[in-house]
């Protein structure tokens, strides 16, 4: 039997999570010449090319790309099975590259960050804010967090705690507009759009009754707190997380609707790449983290 060249596939793993022979290179501690030498031997042992090559730009081929997903997992589960047959007792050392969303990363990662690093202080953490949804495998992502009603995937998902979606607008706009007594009745508001869903509906359900909204408005965004000063000047009607409109709400410069309808099953979610074998500091991240977020929203 002859066994898989593991080393080339890690390289390779390497060299398209770095986008640069010479950074995966460095990354690994071995010259640009042994990495390139490595690539090529999987090339020739898969009868296939990875790479094109040009003095300017490295770009996967199909071949390589659908490949590129094993090569990480690869380099993952070996990495993962060190780790994991070191000692115990040893502290988690190393880097783990993090992605979540804009508004709910400043309010609440950010900080959660911190409490991590001062008690894992051998860990660096990589913290990409983004309200675009992140391909965590090209990207070479560890551990990422969204606010979504998830879809299948060959992703390792944990629900960590329910989000509630309000329907809000300040109480002059409701004055001077009316304030709506169904869902369809939005149909005539001037309500914001957030660009980031692939389909910009609303659905809300009460009892066996179901109904969807496609809202239009005065403006459109990839980002819910940027709704915040419109919505607070009266000019519109957005559909956002309760952790983004408690305080206006509680402070009475947004008043909520439709309190009775439920949207869809939105949840915080914490995702993984595929695989069953992590390194010692990215376990250690999504358990902290899984405890600090599992009751911070609560459905209403």
């Amino acid at each position: 039997m002859r066994l898989p060249d593991f080393e080339a596939w890690a390289m390779f793993a390497c060299v398209v999570e770095h986008r640069s022979f010479s950074a995966a290179a460095a990354s690994i501690g071995v010259s640009k010449a042994t990495v390139s030498k490595a690539v090529a031997r999987l090339e020739v042992s898969l009868g296939t090319t990875l790479f094109h090559r040009t003095s300017r730009r490295l770009a996967l081929t199909d071949a390589g790309q659908s490949l590129s997903e094993r090569a990480a997992r690869i380099l993952a589960e070996a990495q993962g099975a060190e780790e994991q047959a070191r000692d115990a007792a040893a502290a988690p050392t190393g880097l783990v590259r993090v992605a979540v969303p804009m508004s709910f990363g400043l309010a609440h990662v950010a900080p959660a960050i911190a409490d991590f690093l001062a008690a894992h202080p051998g860990v660096e953490i990589d913290l990409t804010l983004s309200d675009a949804k992140v391909d965590i495998v090209a990207d070479g992502i560890d551990v990422a967090l969204r606010i979504a009603d998830l879809p299948d995937s060959s992703l390792r998902a944990r629900r960590l705690a329910p989000v509630a979606i309000r329907i809000v607008a300040a109480p002059a706009y409701w004055e001077k507009r009316g304030r709506p007594t169904h869902p369809a009745d939005l149909g005539h508001h001037a309500c914001f759009v957030y660009t980031n869903l692939p389909n910009a509906i609303w659905h809300f359900r009460q009892g066996a009754e179901e109904v969807a909204v496609r809202p239009a408005g005065p403006l459109a965004t990839n980002n819910g707190e940027a709704m915040l000063p419109a919505l607070r000047a009266g000019l519109g009607v957005a559909r956002l997380p309760d952790f983004l409109v408690d305080a206006d709400i509680a402070a009475g410069r947004l008043e909520p609707v439709l309190e009775a309808w439920t949207g869809a099953g939105v949840a915080l979610h914490l995702l993984t790449p595929p695989g069953t074998l992590r390194p010692a500091r990215v376990e250690a991240l999504i358990e902290f983290l899984s405890e600090r977020f599992r009751r911070l929203c609560q459905p209403r």
